[in-house]
């Protein structure tokens, strides 16, 4: 992952609302929620959270599909995995009695 868009998914999540949004549909699962009802659980203006699903859409944290007339988010896992695989990539990397050190890709 590259530096940059590592920064952005960060910078995403440090927002409190895109926090509990992101959170929200991690909890939910694979089958997502659908915005009515994420509007719904965390109480935001129907703009608010467009604005907010729009800025995580954007960094590849969450991904929305159109299911008939209804809009659900779903979470994107392995983009959070490899932020997090990223963040942990080079744990101990200076550390000279550190077994575990990788360097990242």
């Amino acid at each position: 992952m590259k530096i940059d868009d590592a920064a952005a998914r960060l910078e995403a999540l440090g927002n409190p609302t895109r926090l509990k949004i992101y959170r929200a549909l991690v909890r939910a699962g694979h089958a997502g929620m659908p915005v009515g009802r994420l509007q719904e659980r965390l109480k935001i203006p129907a703009s608010t959270l467009s604005h907010h699903v729009k800025a995580l859409v954007s960094v590849g944290l969450i991904s929305q599909l159109r299911e008939g007339t209804t809009l659900v988010c779903h979470a994107e896992y392995a983009t959070m995995q490899a932020l997090v695989d990223f963040l942990v990539a080079e744990c101990c990397a200076e550390e000279s009695q550190c077994n575990a050190a990788q360097t990242a890709a």
